[in-house]
C-alpha cells in the first residue's frame, strides 16, 4: 500500500504518474474490457482416467464471449460432441470417461475473451497426458559382496509423466532403513557407503509411485549376499575364486571417495525461484561424514535445509545471489575428499514492473509500461485484443516506445486489452492491461461504517473508490470544515485514512470526500478507540509435591464494551481433557496432579480486538510419604487481622489451622452487624482454600466483625475467633426501593407500593422514603411526600383510571439516594360505561356459531381491558317456561376483540346472547339481547330392541331418539342374514314411518341369525346408527345357539316405578341385563338364580350404571333376575335361558352326497394313472429321462430348471459326489436289500433314482424332493401320483 502526505496530482505529468501508480477496479456495472480472472497453468497433466476441464473464467461488461485455439489454429468446439464449454464461461469440459482418448487432446491451446472494448487472451496451456510407465523387463542376478565395500543398487525408474516418487521396500512392503552409510539417491539409486553383513536380504525392492494416476509399479528384487571376512576365506576355498566377487580382496578401513557426483568439479545450472539440490554421497570405510560451505558467502539461514543425513544440501527460491561454487567435503578417520559444485543461475522471464490497467476519461494522457527481466534478458512483445501491434490500425494517440505504451488525449475508441509478452529460452510472462476510456463521476465503494481499533494501536479507515477522471480524495473529522491534514495522519493512495496511534479523542466520525470534474461522492464512518486487554493478576510459579493440587490466577482488565474469552493452554496447546482440571471464572485448578501435569500453563484473554497473555511453570516434585493419620475436619483458622481500611472496603487476613490431612477447599468468611444484629452471623463471601486474604465489600454505616470458616471434604471447621470490630461510615443510600407500582383500588385512588430496604442499604441513620407522582402527558410539577417506616401510600381523589408518573426515591440523615427511575401506574377503575352495540350472530352450522359486536370507546371502559365476555342460553318455551333456573352459560374472549366463536351449541334449538365489555373492575351493561335459532341436525340414536321370536319372524320395537335434533320425517330399518361361516347375505331395507314405535319382519329363515342396522331421520339427514342381532327358533320350542343372542322381554311393570329391565342378552355361560333408571340418585341391586334353586346372588351397582353382566352361569339353564333400589323394593323381574353347551347345528360336509362322488372321481383317476405307469415300466420302454440322455451326451453340463420339469445333474460312474439328501441310494451305488426296484416307494421318496435294466432313470417320476443346491442350480420334479394319492388319505 502506498502512502503519501496529502500530496495532490495536480500537474499533468503527476496526475499521470497517479494513475498508473494506483490500479482501480472498475465496478462490474460500468463498461470494461474483459478481464482474464482465472485459467489453468501452462503445463497442464491430466489424469487420462477423468474428464479433462481446461478452465478459462473472464470478467468485463458487456460480458465477454470465448473462442479457443488448439496448436495455433481455431478450435471448433461445436463440432467435436465429446467438448463443450460451460455456459457464461469459456472452461473447456472434454468428456474422455464416455469414448474420448485422452492423447487425442494433447496440444497447445489458448483461450480468447472478447467484447466489444477489446479482447483478452490466455496463456497458452500446454495439455499432456500423465503417463506411467513399467520397467523394462532384465534379468538381475544375485549379487555376493564382500564385507565393507561400496555398492549402488541401482533403480532407473521410468521416465513417467510428471515424474515419479521412488522409494526402497523389502518384500514385507516396509520401507528400508536408511542412515549415514546407507541412503536414496536423488536419482532413485540405493547407495552403501560400506556394505555390512546385516544388509544380506534376498529382495531390495525399488517402487516408482505416479501420484496423478495413483499407481505404484515396481522392480524386479535384488537379492544381496554380504559375505564376513571370516567366511570369505572358506567360499574361496571351496568354490570361489578372487575374481568372482562384486568387489576386491577383503576390505580394509580406507579414505572416503565420492560415488555422486564424480571427479573433483562440476556443473549445475538453476532456474531462479526453484527448488536447488546439490547431492554428495562417499565411500569409505568407516562411513564418511559430509559437510557443505560456499566459497566467499554464507548460507541464507531462513533458505537452506541440510537432507538425507547431510548428503543433499537444498535451497528454496533460489536467487541470482545463491549462484557460485560449493563445495562439498566427505572425511573420516582415514582423510577426506572434497568436490567443487558450480552453480549458475538463469531466470525465465519475470516482473519487474507489471502492466496494470488504465482507466483514463476523454482528452486523458496515460502510459502502460512492461518491464521484465530475466537470465538472458528477456525480449518483449506487444500485441493489442490479441493481434501484434504492428499489425493494429494506426492510432495517432498510442506511441510505443520498448516497454512502454504512452497515450494522448484518448478518444473512447481507443479502449482495448494490450497483452506484453516477454520471454527467454527458459520461457515467458503474458500479461494482460486494458486501456478503458471512461467519464464516470466519482463513486465510495465500501459499506463497513464501524471501525474499532485499540488504543496505542494504527487504525484504518478504508475508503475505496472510482472515478474517472481520477478523483481527488479529502478527509474530515466531525463537524469540521477544513481537511484533516499534518503529521496525525497517514494519507494512501487507494483512499485509506491511517492513524498511526489512535487515542481516546481519536474516536468521533470521519468523512471521506471523492471529488472529479463530474461530481462528489462522500461516505461517513465511525471510529471507536477501546482500551486494551491486560492481566492485572498474573498466574505465579508453582512447585507442588506428585498428587497434590494447584491452582493458576489470571485476572483481566477489558474494556468493558467488548466481549473478552480467557482461555488456558498447556505448553501452548489446549488442555488435556481431563476432570482435573477444572476452570472457575478466572481461575485453573487441577487437582491429584502427576509427573505428566508439569510444563508452562498459559493463560489467553482474548477480544474481538486483541489479546493478552501470561504464562506460569508448574514444577511437579516427589511426593513425602507422612505416616498415616485418620482425615479430619480442618482446625480452625486464627490470627485474624484487618488491613486497608476504607469507607466501603477493608481487607482481611488469617492464618490457615492444620488441614487434618484432607486438603481445605474453601474458606468460609462471616459477619456480625454489631449494632442492628448482634450475635446473628450472615454470609460475607467464600474464598478458594488456597487464600489467606480477602478484600471485602462493604456497606456503609456497618458496626462489622468478621470470623473464618475453613471447609475440607470431610466437613467444616470450628468458626476462628472473631476480628477486632470495623464500624464504617455512614453515607446517603446507594439504590432505591425496588418494585415500584401504583395501582388504584377506588375509583378515586392511586395507591403506591414499593420493598423498602433493609438496614444495610439504608447506609446512615433517619431512612426515609420521598414518594412522587404526577398524572402522565400533563405538565405539572411533580407531587412529592416524604414517609418513614412504611412501604404504601395512597393518593386519594384521582380521577377515575388515568395514569400516573412514579417515583420512589430513599434518603437519610446524609442525603439523597440516586435519581429513580420513573414508573408507570393506574389510578383506580370504575366498571365499565357503556355496552357493545351492533351485537351480530352467523350461524355456521347446527353446533355452531360465530358472534361480533362493536368495540367500545376505550375512554369508557374506565380500566384495563381485559376482554368481552358473551353470555347465551336457550329461550324460555311453553313448555319450560315454569322452570324458575334457566342455564346460561359464557365464554371469554381476551383482549380487544370484536368477533368470537359459540361451539357446542344444540341443533334445531332457540338461544339469546348479549356481550359485555370486562375490565379489571368487573363487567360493564349488557348488551340488548340477540335471538337465533340453530338449523336442525341429525337425530341421536334410537335403541332397537327385539320381542317375540318365532320361526320366520321377529317385533322390533323402540323408543324416539333423546336427542331428535329437529323434526323426526322416518325411520330406515336394515338387515341381512349371517350364515354358518359367517358371511353376510344381501341387504333388505324397510322405511317405517316416523309415527311408528314397532314393527314385525315376517317371513324370516328359521333357525337363522340375523343383523340389524336402525337409524332415525330428520330432514338433514340419518343419525347415528344402532345395531343388534337375534336369531329366529327352529320350531316353537327355545332353542338357544352357542352365541350370544337377543331374548325377548316380556317386562313385569310396576306403578311409577323408576327401572325397567330393556333387554337381556344370554350367552352360554354368560348374559347382559339392561335397564333404565329415571331416578340416578337412588342405590340398585342385582340378584339372580336358577329357577329351580334359592341361593340368590346379588351384586350392587352404581346408580350411574344402567347395564350388568353376569357370569359363571351353566349353559342351558333357566334364570330368574331381579332390579331392585336400596328399599328392597322389587322394581322388575324378569327370567331368561343361557344357550345350551353343544356345537350349533352345522351340515356334516361328509355326509354329502356331492362330497362323495368327488372323491371316487378322484380315487378312480389316480387308480388309472398307476395302471399306465405299471405297463410302460414293465414294457422296459424309454423314459423321458433316457431321450435326454441320448440327446445330451454329458448329463454334468445339463442344469435342472424347476419351471419345465427338466432334469439337472447326476454322477456318473466317475463321479464322486456325495448323493442329495433323502436319497435311498447309498453313495457305493449299491442297492439295499431292503429296497426294491417295484416298490412304489421309490416313486414317492427316491431324489436321485435309480437306474432300471435298460438303464433308464426312474427317478423321472419322484414327486417328492427336497430343493437343495448342488453347485448352484436347482432342481424340480413332478408330482409323484403315491404322494397325490396320500393328500386324500
Amino acid at each position: 500500500m502506498q502512502k503519501k502526505r496529502l500530496l495532490p496530482c495536480s500537474a499533468p505529468l503527476v496526475l499521470i504518474l497517479c494513475q498508473v501508480l494506483t490500479a482501480l477496479e472498475v465496478p462490474l456495472d460500468l463498461p470494461q474490457p474483459p478481464t482474464i480472472t482465472h485459467q489453468s497453468p501452462k503445463n497442464y497433466i491430466v489424469d487420462p482416467r477423468e474428464n479433462i476441464v481446461i478452465q478459462c473464467e473472464a470478467k468485463g461488461k458487456p460480458p465477454p464471449s470465448f473462442s479457443w485455439t488448439r496448436n495455433g489454429t481455431l478450435f471448433d468446439t461445436e463440432k467435436d460432441p465429446l467438448v463443450t464449454m460451460k455456459p457464461n464461461s469459456g472452461t473447456l469440459e472434454i468428456n474422455i470417461i464416455n469414448g474420448g482418448k485422452t492423447e487425442a487432446y494433447e496440444g497447445e491451446y489458448q483461450c480468447t475473451a472478447k467484447n466489444d472494448r477489446g479482447t483478452a487472451v490466455s496463456n497458452i496451456i500446454v495439455v499432456r497426458q500423465s503417463r506411467s510407465p513399467l520397467w523394462t523387463k532384465e534379468k538381475i542376478e544375485p549379487i555376493v559382496i564382500q564385507q565393507g565395500m561400496p555398492l549402488v543398487l541401482p533403480c532407473k525408474p521410468p521416465r513417467g509423466l510428471p515424474p515419479p516418487v521412488v522409494f526402497w521396500m523389502d518384500n514385507f512392503f516396509q520401507r528400508l532403513p536408511q542412515n549415514g552409510r546407507i541412503s536414496q539417491g536423488l536419482n532413485g539409486d540405493l547407495y552403501f557407503s560400506n556394505v555390512q553383513p546385516e544388509d544380506s536380504r534376498d529382495f531390495y525392492i525399488c517402487y516408482a509411485r505416479f501420484n496423478l494416476t495413483q499407481t505404484i509399479h515396481q522392480k524386479q528384487p535384488i537379492s544381496l549376499k554380504v559375505l564376513s571376512t571370516d567366511s570369505m576365506n572358506e567360499t574361496i576355498a571351496a568354490n570361489l575364486t578372487d575374481t568372482d566377487f562384486y568387489g576386491d580382496s577383503p576390505a580394509e578401513n580406507r579414505s572416503p571417495s565420492l560415488l555422486v557426483p564424480t571427479g573433483h568439479t562440476s556443473n549445475r545450472t538453476v532456474l531462479r525461484g526453484e527448488v536447488l539440490l546439490l547431492e554428495c554421497i562417499a565411500e569409505g570405510l568407516p562411513t564418511p561424514e559430509i559437510r557443505w560451505n560456499k566459497e566467499g558467502a554464507e548460507f541464507p539461514s531462513d533458505r537452506v535445509f541440510f537432507e538425507n543425513y547431510n548428503k543433499t544440501l537444498k535451497i528454496i527460491e533460489v536467487s541470482e545471489a545463491d549462484a557460485g561454487k560449493y563445495r562439498c567435503t566427505a572425511h573420516n578417520d582415514r582423510g577426506s575428499f572434497h568436490h567443487i559444485i558450480t552453480v549458475i543461475v538463469k531466470a525465465a522471464p519475470y516482473w519487474i514492473t507489471e502492466p496494470k490497467n488504465l482507466v483514463l476519461s476523454p482528452g486523458e494522457d496515460g502510459t502502460l509500461i512492461c518491464r521484465p527481466n530475466g537470465n538472458p534478458s528477456p525480449s518483449i512483445t506487444w500485441l493489442i485484443n490479441g493481434v501484434a501491434i504492428e499489425l493494429a490500425p494506426h492510432d495517432p494517440s498510442r506511441k510505443v516506445e520498448g516497454d512502454t505504451v504512452m497515450f494522448t488525449k484518448v478518444q473512447e475508441r481507443a479502449s482495448a486489452v494490450y497483452q506484453c509478452n516477454a520471454s527467454n529460452i527458459y520461457g515467458y510472462k503474458l500479461a494482460n492491461a486494458f486501456v478503458n476510456v471512461l467519464a464516470e463521476k466519482p463513486r465510495i465503494l465500501s459499506s463497513k461504517k464501524v471501525y474499532q481499533v485499540i488504543a496505542n494501536k494504527a487504525a484504518f479507515l478504508d475508503c475505496p473508490f472510482f472515478g474517472s477522471p481520477f478523483p481527488r480524495i479529502a478527509w474530515f473529522k466531525g463537524m469540521q470544515t477544513s481537511v484533516l491534514h499534518g503529521n496525525g495522519y497517514i494519507f494512501h493512495d487507494n483512499g485509506t485514512l491511517e492513524v498511526p496511534v489512535a487515542q481516546k479523542d481519536s474516536s468521533g466520525t470521519y468523512t471521506c470526500v471523492a471529488r472529479n470534474n463530474l461530481g462528489t461522492d462522500q461516505k461517513t464512518v465511525e471510529l471507536e478507540v477501546k482500551d486494551p486487554t491486560m492481566i492485572i493478576s498474573q498466574p505465579e510459579y508453582k512447585v507442588i509435591q506428585r498428587y497434590g493440587s494447584a491452582s493458576f490466577e489470571c485476572k483481566v482488565k477489558h474494556d468493558p464494551t467488548l466481549a473478552v474469552e480467557l482461555l488456558w493452554l498447556k505448553d501452548n496447546s489446549d488442555l488435556p481433557i481431563d476432570e482435573r482440571f477444572i476452570i472457575e471464572n478466572e481461575r485453573l485448578s487441577i487437582k491429584n496432579i502427576t509427573d505428566k501435569d508439569k510444563g508452562t500453563y498459559t493463560c489467553v484473554a482474548n477480544t474481538t480486538l486483541d489479546s493478552a497473555s501470561a504464562s506460569a511453570v508448574l514444577t511437579v516434585v516427589e511426593a513425602t510419604l507422612p505416616p498415616p493419620v485418620k482425615n479430619d475436619r480442618p482446625e480452625a483458622p486464627s490470627d485474624l487481622e484487618l488491613t486497608d481500611p476504607l469507607e466501603k472496603s477493608v481487607q482481611l487476613s488469617w492464618v490457615p489451622g492444620d488441614d487434618n490431612n484432607s486438603p481445605i477447599t474453601e474458606f468460609i468468611i462471616e459477619y456480625e452487624d454489631g449494632m442492628r444484629e448482634p450475635g446473628t452471623w450472615q454470609l460475607q463471601t467464600k474464598v478458594s482454600g488456597t487464600q489467606t486474604t480477602a478484600s471485602l465489600k462493604l456497606s456503609p454505616y456497618v458496626n462489622y466483625s468478621f470470623r473464618v470458616i475453613a471447609v475440607n471434604e470431610i466437613g467444616r471447621s470450628d468458626p476462628s475467633v472473631p476480628s477486632e470490630r470495623y464500624m464504617t461510615k455512614a453515607a446517603e443510600p446507594d439504590i432505591n426501593p425496588s418494585d415500584i407500582k401504583g395501582i388504584g383500588t377506588e375509583p378515586d385512588n392511586l395507591v403506591i407500593t414499593w420493598n423498602p430496604l433493609n438496614g444495610f442499604d439504608s447506609n446512615g441513620p433517619g431512612l426515609q422514603y420521598k414518594v412522587s407522582w404526577r398524572q402522565k402527558d400533563f405538565d405539572e410539577e411533580w407531587t412529592s411526600v416524604i414517609v418513614a417506616n412504611v412501604s404504601k401510600y395512597i393518593v386519594s381523589g384521582t380521577p377515575t383510571f388515568v395514569p400516573y408518573e412514579i417515583k420512589v426515591q430513599a434518603l437519610n440523615d446524609l442525603g439523597y439516594a440516586p435519581e429513580p427511575p420513573v414508573v408507570i401506574g393506574h389510578s383506580g377503575e370504575d366498571l365499565p360505561m357503556v355496552a357493545p352495540g351492533n351485537v351480530e350472530v352467523e350461524v355456521l352450522n347446527a353446533t355452531l356459531a360465530k358472534v361480533q359486536w362493536d368495540a367500545v370507546p376505550l375512554t369508557t371502559v374506565r380500566g384495563h381491558l381485559q376482554g368481552y365476555r358473551v353470555y347465551y342460553w336457550k329461550a324460555i318455551n311453553q313448555t319450560n317456561r315454569n322452570r324458575r333456573h334457566i342455564e346460561k352459560w359464557m365464554l371469554t374472549f381476551a383482549g380487544n376483540r370484536t368477533h368470537g366463536m359459540l361451539p357446542g351449541l344444540l341443533p334445531n334449538t332457540n338461544y339469546i346472547l348479549n356481550v359485555r365489555v370486562v375490565n379489571g373492575k368487573g363487567e360493564g351493561p349488557s348488551s340488548k339481547d340477540k335471538y337465533f335459532e340453530t338449523p336442525e341436525g341429525v337425530p341421536s340414536m334410537a335403541i332397537l330392541q327385539i320381542h317375540h321370536r318365532t320361526s320366520d319372524s321377529l317385533t322390533l320395537t323402540w323408543s324416539p331418539p333423546v336427542h331428535p335434533n329437529g323434526v323426526l320425517t322416518q325411520y330406515t330399518l336394515k338387515y341381512q342374514s349371517i350364515n354358518a361361516t359367517h358371511e353376510l347375505g344381501p341387504p333388505v331395507e324397510v322405511i317405517i314411518p316416523a309415527n311408528e314405535s314397532s314393527y314385525i319382519l315376517k317371513n324370516l329363515n328359521q333357525n337363522t341369525r340375523y343383523k340389524f342396522y336402525f337409524y332415525a331421520h330428520t330432514a338433514v339427514g340419518p343419525g347415528i346408527q344402532s345395531t343388534q342381532e337375534a336369531v329366529t327358533a327352529m320350531d316353537e320350542e327355545h332353542v338357544f345357539a352357542t352365541s350370544a343372542v337377543i331374548h325377548t322381554v316380556h317386562p313385569t311393570y310396576y306403578p311409577a316405578l323408576p327401572v325397567r329391565i330393556k333387554n337381556i342378552t344370554a350367552a352360554e355361560t354368560s348374559a347382559t341385563i339392561l335397564w333404565n333408571v329415571e331416578n340416578p340418585e337412588v342405590k340398585l341391586f342385582v340378584k339372580y338364580v336358577e329357577l329351580s334353586k334359592e341361593d340368590w346372588k346379588v351384586e350392587s351397582v352404581n346408580s350411574t350404571r344402567s347395564a350388568l353382566v353376569i357370569k359363571d352361569l351353566s349353559p342351558g339353564t333357566s334364570y330368574k333376575v331381579q332390579v331392585y333400589s336400596d328399599h328392597n323394593t322389587l322394581y322388575a323381574e324378569e327370567t331368561f335361558q343361557t344357550g345350551p353347551a353343544m356345537a350349533s347345528r352345522q351340515v356334516d360336509i361328509a355326509t354329502q352326497g356331492w362330497f362323495i362322488g368327488l372323491m371316487c372321481a378322484v380315487a378312480l383317476l389316480i387308480l388309472v394313472l398307476l395302471i399306465v405307469c405299471f405297463i410302460r415300466r414293465n414294457k422296459g420302454g424309454k423314459y423321458p429321462v433316457k431321450e435326454k440322455e441320448d440327446a445330451h451326451a454329458d448329463p454334468e453340463i445339463q442344469p435342472m430348471k424347476e419351471d419345465d420339469g427338466t432334469f439337472g445333474e447326476y454322477s456318473d460312474a466317475e463321479d464322486h459326489k456325495p448323493l442329495k439328501k433323502g436319497s435311498r441310494t447309498p453313495s457305493d451305488r449299491t442297492v439295499k436289500k431292503e429296497d426294491s426296484d417295484d416298490s412304489l416307494v421309490d416313486y414317492g421318496e427316491g431324489v436321485n433314482g435309480q437306474f432300471n435294466e435298460d438303464g433308464s432313470f426312474i427317478g423321472q417320476y419322484s414327486g417328492k424332493k427336497e430343493k437343495e443346491p448342488v453347485e448352484g442350480n436347482e432342481s424340480s420334479e413332478a408330482p409323484s401320483p403315491v404322494n397325490a394319492m396320500n393328500s386324500f388319505v
